[in-house]
């Protein structure tokens, strides 16, 4: 076993140097991790080729050029962003002005999943070091060749005692998290992510949680339903459904269901083929205990297209549920593959209390051409964040803070947001000396209380 300890103290010991508090350190560190990333983009997309059959399109679009985009924009506004910014005082303490400082948390433990192993563990990553921390990197024992490329990149663009990758699985994962870290951030499970949060309250460490849910996706009486039926068959699907903030499932109103089902049939079979399940460009399931997983909660249910799979390759095809029920196994957890069930709603109330009366989602889709149904939704219902029109792409723009709320994630990240979760603001007031106010200074009369008062 890997002294993890050791680890720990040996960064502790480089941050102590000031060397990543430097801004031109942490712009050379994020150049040339942009300039490796360029260079080896080809080991990259066969890595998650090996772990989840993804395409070289669908993991460039998803996962290498998702960071490259993260990167460009962190490195084009780090200076201002590390800058200490006044801001102005209250009558009370004149003369004087305030400065906020950033300043590193220290040591960061970034604990990433499978289901994007680039995407999902460099983004946080890339914050880190803006930021000016030392990282603790743990991929996902599931994903092992993208693990053993991300171990490769770190030893060869950092420093050991800045960033360090630890590889293996749930022993690693539990020892990693007996040590004090100054704050930690994990992505995958809501369960999981329950242990890791009891875990760093026995240090007080600040802990950022992206985790999942049941990400609704609503389809209107006023929706474009061809665009809308595409669009979400490929939200859903892209990397067989293992997505976050994928459309768990559909809520259509009562008028376009059927319809609905029809366009979103026609566009699996346009984006995936008459038989998926044999194309060597749809992804996997990544192991035979998830493959397993989802079957049996296929087994429940009645396809409206799709269900079936092969083994040999984990994959399983598209498919549509119809007639589900709210109780039915499938709408009791997160899917995460590539079943879909589509449910129905007659008013925007109804629709509003059904996703309201269970945990808060990371993400919700809502199709329309109206924009006081927009209003409706946006304003009676909590969730991470999402798209009008669209899946999953807000996640693409780094301008936009990705986390979730409630059962689904705390925190955020990507561009400013990232840097300011991995910084903590010290907040100091310049007082001048050129004049002091005797008034807060005893004795204290009822005169100066009314002044005080007046104040």
């Amino acid at each position: 076993m890997v002294d993890f300890s050791a680890i720990v103290q040996n960064q502790r010991a480089f941050f102590a140097t000031g060397q990543t508090k430097d801004l031109g350190f942490r712009v050379k560190c994020l150049e040339e991790l942009k300039g490796w990333i360029r260079h080896h983009d080809k080991d990259i997309l066969a890595a998650l080729k090996t772990d989840l059959n993804k395409p070289p399109f669908e993991s460039y679009a998803t996962e290498v050029g998702v960071i490259l985009d993260e990167l460009r924009f962190t490195l084009n506004r780090l200076h201002r962003w590390n800058h200490p910014k006044l801001v102005l005082t209250n009558l009370k303490n004149f003369p004087s002005f305030g400065r906020k400082y950033p300043e590193p948390y220290g040591i960061a433990l970034i604990m990433s999943p499978w289901n994007y192993p680039f995407m999902l563990t460099v983004a946080p990553l890339i914050a880190a070091i803006a930021a000016g921390n030392c990282a603790i990197v743990k991929p996902s024992a599931y994903s092992p060749a993208t693990s053993c490329l991300l171990a490769r990149l770190c030893e060869e663009v950092f420093e050991t005692n800045h960033v360090k990758v630890v590889e293996g699985g749930r022993q690693e994962n539990a020892a990693l998290l007996n040590e004090r870290y100054d704050i930690i951030l994990f992505t995958g499970s809501t369960t999981v992510g329950r242990t890791v949060m009891q875990a760093a309250s026995q240090h007080l460490t600040p802990v950022i949680l992206e985790l999942g849910g049941k990400s609704p996706c609503i389809v209107d009486e006023t929706a474009n339903l061809k665009l809308a039926a595409k669009r979400i068959v490929w939200g859903k699907f892209i990397n067989a459904g293992q997505t976050c903030v994928a459309p768990d499932y559909v809520l259509a109103h009562t008028s376009v269901k059927t319809k609905l089902l029809d366009e979103m049939a026609a566009a699996i079979k346009a984006l995936y083929s008459e038989d998926p399940c044999h194309n060597p460009d749809y992804p996997k399931i990544i192991n035979e205990k998830h493959f397993h997983r989802l079957l049996g909660l296929l087994a429940k249910e009645k396809p409206f297209c799709g269900g079936g799979s092969n083994p040999a390759s984990l994959q399983i095809e598209p498919t549509l549920l119809d007639a589900v029920t709210w109780d039915a196994p499938v709408m009791q957890e997160e899917i995460f593959g590539p079943l879909l069930p589509v449910l129905t709603y007659t008013t925007r109330d109804e629709a509003a209390q059904a996703i309201n009366t269970r945990p808060k989602p990371l993400a919700m889709y809502h199709f329309t051409t109206s924009q006081e149904a927009q209003r409706y939704f946006l304003r009676h219902v909590s969730f991470g964040g999402g798209c009008i029109n669209d899946t999953i792409v807000h996640l693409s723009t780094p301008r936009l803070p990705f986390g979730g709320v409630g059962d689904s994630g705390m925190g955020h990240y990507h561009g400013k947001a990232g840097f300011d979760t991995f910084t903590h603001t010290k907040s100091v007031l310049h007082k001048s000396k050129s004049l002091d106010v005797p008034l807060r200074y005893p004795p204290y009369t009822d005169l100066r209380l009314k002044l005080l008062k007046r104040l």
